[in-house]
């Protein structure tokens, strides 16, 4: 490490000193508490055991589970030894796990209970990972998590560079298949700077986890909370009506929204008469219906943002009341360019690819050193999104360009080829479409548009848990369209702009 980097560690070094007597995480569902203190006695223990267990710097440590304690202890022990966590979207089916898995080949993983037997039927394919634990240490059929706790052989940390892997989250399918993005220490020290910043993150707040470890927005609201000395209050698993109770007992100040997580919190809120007025800072990609009634209700402000995993989550930032509609504007330690398919700069107001260089891109996709060279061509990181700038200089979201086209159902990526190859797979279907189409309650729903083949019938409904079951189920399309015929261009493929001009509502 030179005199010039600091790492993940180094921060939960440095709050065991300045904080250390603070509570750092509760754990809703046992009520555990960790003072930063007691935070850092634990990561010290991990990591030794797993350099026992053989975890070297660089190594890969994979992670299959709902939030926990655990989980945040393994990130914390992966910067004590310089290596990279590996979490896994639990979401996914057995087949999908595995290809992340063989994407980055760990030697270690850890899972909790319910997802052990997709790993168990996977054993064969996943023979790279030498030793496998239980993430909750009673809870599961591979060797316990306390197993690694070893109080007695404390190491020094490992010498690591602002600019080593910290974590490795895979993207949605682009071509058919997840890259894992490789993000930094760095990166994730630039990221708290930011949301600390904008949303004026103090040790006096107390952020209420709820969006899934494996997410960039999920990872780095917590460890900005973490960062500023405040709380990470966690619970496992999202309800509503907890939530609503968690604010209400906890003052909860501040929590991180995807459509229709805060809707539902709301409406829990005024059923059950919990007052919520603690928030006082919330960030997502929430309706403006939502939001006003948000702001109207607690006097808190929510604020916008855009950006991707690539991008250290962020890119523009900023007050939802300052520009409506916007996603605010360009972070600080970063540039955003907007270009044309030729990588000109396109005029002020005029769409264009979302380009971003500085210090919270991200080190590129594992393994891919042709996506890397084409996505970072001419020195700046090509998002595949597009935007326009206004005259203030706020940022517009627009859309994704058409090769990268994009669902966003709920805050989780899906790329419409991934479903359309699943779909193709029935024997019922002869071509189909997938897009975007608005949703009332995940903001952007996924639209199957089927032709079925001559002397064939089908059910939408058959179809829909046809897709479900065989990748993730936040995959499977929620509105099914049978057409007699595809509208096609001229050299007779599909007009997929004309399938979205015809059938583009749910």
């Amino acid at each position: 490490m030179g005199l010039y980097d600091l790492s993940f560690y180094d921060v939960i070094n440095r709050n065991a000193q300045s904080f250390a007597n603070n509570i750092c995480w509760h754990e809703f569902d046992d009520d555990r508490k960790l003072t930063f203190a007691e935070y850092k006695a634990e990561v010290d223990m991990l990591a030794a055991g797993m350099s026992r267990a053989g975890i070297l710097k660089g190594d890969r440590i994979g992670v299959v589970g709902k939030n926990s304690l655990e989980f945040y202890l393994i990130y914390g022990a992966a910067a004590f030894l310089g290596a990279i966590v590996l979490p896994i979207n639990w979401r996914l089916s057995a087949d999908e796990m595995s290809y992340n898995l063989s994407d980055c080949e760990p030697k270690m993983v850890f899972a909790d209970a319910e997802f052990q037997p997709a790993l168990e039927s996977k054993r064969e394919e996943l023979s790279f990972i030498q030793s496998y634990y239980n993430l909750k240490d009673d809870n599961g059929s591979f060797n316990p998590f306390n197993s690694l706790i070893n109080e007695h052989d404390l190491l020094e940390p490992a010498e690591v560079e602002s600019a080593d892997g910290f974590v490795i989250i895979h993207t949605a399918a682009v071509g058919g298949r997840p890259r894992g993005a490789i993000l930094s220490h760095g990166n994730v020290l630039l990221a708290d700077f930011h949301f600390g910043y904008h949303m004026e993150l103090t040790s006096a707040d107390v952020h209420l986890n709820l969006l899934p470890l494996f997410h960039v927005a999920g990872l780095f609201l917590v460890t900005s909370t973490f960062h500023a000395g405040g709380v990470n209050l966690n619970i496992s698993k999202f309800d509503g009506s907890v939530a609503a109770k968690l604010i209400q007992n906890s003052s909860v100040s501040l929590f991180f929204d995807f459509p229709p997580i805060l809707e539902t919190i709301i409406k829990a809120a005024k059923d059950e008469s919990y007052d919520i007025s603690s928030l006082r800072a919330v960030i997502g990609l929430g309706t403006p219906e939502t939001i006003q009634q948000f702001q109207t209700e607690t006097n808190g402000h929510y604020y916008v943002m855009y950006g991707q995993t690539e991008t250290s989550c962020l890119a523009s930032i900023g007050k939802y009341d300052d520009c409506p509609g916007s996603a605010g504007k360009i972070i600080m330690l970063g540039d955003v360019k907007l270009v044309d398919d030729y990588d000109r700069q396109v005029a002020e107001g005029d769409v264009g690819e979302i380009a971003l260089k500085g210090p919270m891109v991200f080190l590129g996709y594992w393994g891919l050193e042709d996506d890397n060279r084409y996505t970072f061509r001419d020195g700046w990181h090509h998002t595949g999104d597009l935007g326009r700038f206004d005259p203030e200089g706020f940022l517009f979201y627009a859309g994704r360009k058409a090769e990268k086209e994009l669902i966003k159902p709920g805050g989780e990526n899906v790329y419409p080829p991934e479903v359309e190859k699943v779909i193709l797979q029935h024997p019922a279907i002869e071509e189909t479409v997938v897009i975007g189409v608005p949703d009332p309650k995940w903001k952007e729903g996924i639209k199957a548009v089927c032709l079925i083949k001559g002397g064939e019938t089908l059910e939408a409904h058959q179809l829909i848990e046809f897709v479900g079951d065989r990748i993730a189920r936040f995959k499977k399309p929620q509105y099914v369209e049978f057409v007699s015929e595809m509208p096609r261009k001229t050299d007779g493929s599909i007009d997929r702009e004309e399938v979205k001009s015809l059938y583009g509502k749910a």
